[in-house]
C-alpha cells in the first residue's frame, strides 16, 4: 500500500502552489450531500470522479471537457469511455489520482472505500460527496455542479428538463391504483430495497408500493417467506444494462416455483435496464418511464374483481 508521505511527494509544489482557499476567501460555494460546503477560489478545471453515476452528472451538466479521471463503469456518455481510469469503488489509485492534479474529486458517499477517502481527505483536495436519495436529488446535484464547474447555464438547463421528465411521469402515474411491489437487488441472499432509496421514491412515482418500504436497512436481506407473505403483485429486478432483456431472467424465473405468488401468477415478473434504474443520474427518469409502464401492465392483468 502507497503511504500518505509518498503520496504528498509526488504531488510536490501542485499542493502548494494551489495553497486552495478558505471558504471565506472562495468565489465558488456548493453544499455536498454530508451538509458540508465545498469551496473553491474559482470553478474546478481539473476534475476526477469516483463513481459511474457522478461522471454522468459531471457530463450532464457541462463539465465532462473538465474530466481528468473516472473509475470503472464511467461508460456514459460514449466519451466517458475514454477518460483515464483511477481504479474503481472499492480500490482507488491514489497514486493515480494525485499524479492528475485534481481541483476537485466528487466522491459516492457511501459507495467509495472509507479508508482511502479519509486519505484522499489528508491531501486537503476538494471534494464534494454526491449521494441522491430521493428523484429530485439529481436535479440539485446538477445545479451544485453546475456552480462548482462554471457551468450553471448547461447544468440548469439539464435540471429543469429532468425535473419536467419526472414531473410528466407523476402527473400520469402517482395516482393510479396502487400495485405492490417486491423490488429484488439480488438473489443469493436475497436482497431488496428500503424506502429511503431513491428506486424506492421511482415505485411511488409509478403509484407502486414497496412492500418491504417500513424495513431499516437501506438494502437488506430478506427470506423467501417474507416475499412469499408480502404476496406482491409484480417482483421487479434490474438487468445487467444497455438493453431490457429479450429472455427472463433467472432470478426471476426462480418465483415460478411459487405458482400461487401474485406475480407469478398474473407473470408480472419486470426486468429494468439497469444502467437507467440503478445510477441516480438524469437517465433514470427513463428507467423510471420503463417502471410505470410495467407496473400500467399489471393493473391490466388484475382480474375484474379487483378493479
Amino acid at each position: 500500500m502507497i503511504r500518505l508521505p509518498r503520496l504528498v511527494s509526488l504531488a510536490g509544489a501542485m499542493l502548494l502552489a494551489c495553497a486552495y482557499a478558505s471558504s471565506a476567501h472562495a468565489t465558488v460555494t456548493a453544499t455536498d450531500d454530508t451538509g458540508a460546503t465545498v469551496a473553491l477560489a474559482a470553478p474546478a478545471q481539473r476534475v476526477i470522479s469516483l463513481a459511474p453515476h457522478v461522471t454522468e452528472l459531471i457530463y450532464a451538466a457541462g463539465g465532462g471537457a473538465k474530466l481528468v479521471g473516472a473509475v470503472s463503469y464511467s461508460d456514459y456518455p460514449s466519451e466517458a469511455k475514454q477518460v483515464p481510469r483511477v481504479g474503481d469503488n472499492k480500490a482507488l489509485d491514489l497514486e493515480r489520482i494525485v499524479a492528475l492534479k485534481p481541483d476537485l474529486i466528487v466522491v459516492w458517499r457511501h459507495g467509495n472505500a472509507q479508508a482511502q477517502l479519509e486519505r484522499l481527505r489528508e491531501l486537503h483536495i476538494p471534494l464534494f460527496f454526491s449521494e441522491p436519495h430521493q428523484l429530485d436529488d439529481v436535479a440539485v446535484t446538477l445545479t451544485r455542479l453546475g456552480t462548482l464547474l462554471g457551468t450553471s447555464g448547461t447544468a440548469d438547463a439539464a435540471a429543469s428538463a429532468y425535473r419536467q421528465d419526472i414531473a410528466q411521469l407523476r402527473s400520469r402515474y402517482a395516482s393510479r391504483p396502487p400495485v405492490s411491489v417486491f423490488y429484488q437487488v439480488w438473489d443469493q441472499p436475497l436482497m431488496t430495497l428500503n424506502g429511503t432509496h431513491m428506486i424506492s421514491d421511482v415505485i411511488t412515482l409509478c403509484g407502486g408500493r414497496n412492500v418491504f418500504a417500513k424495513l431499516a436497512p437501506l438494502v437488506p436481506t430478506v427470506s423467501t417467506e417474507a416475499v412469499l407473505a408480502a404476496n406482491p403483485e409484480a417482483i421487479v429486478t434490474a438487468s445487467a444494462g444497455a438493453t431490457k432483456p429479450d429472455a427472463p431472467l433467472p432470478q426471476l424465473e426462480k418465483w415460478r416455483a411459487w405458482p400461487s405468488l401474485k406475480a407469478v401468477a398474473r407473470n408480472n415478473l419486470f426486468a429494468i435496464d439497469g444502467d437507467l434504474i440503478d445510477r441516480p443520474a438524469p437517465r433514470i427518469a427513463q428507467g423510471a418511464r420503463q417502471l410505470c409502464e410495467d407496473l400500467e401492465v399489471a393493473r391490466s392483468r388484475r382480474p375484474a374483481s379487483e378493479e
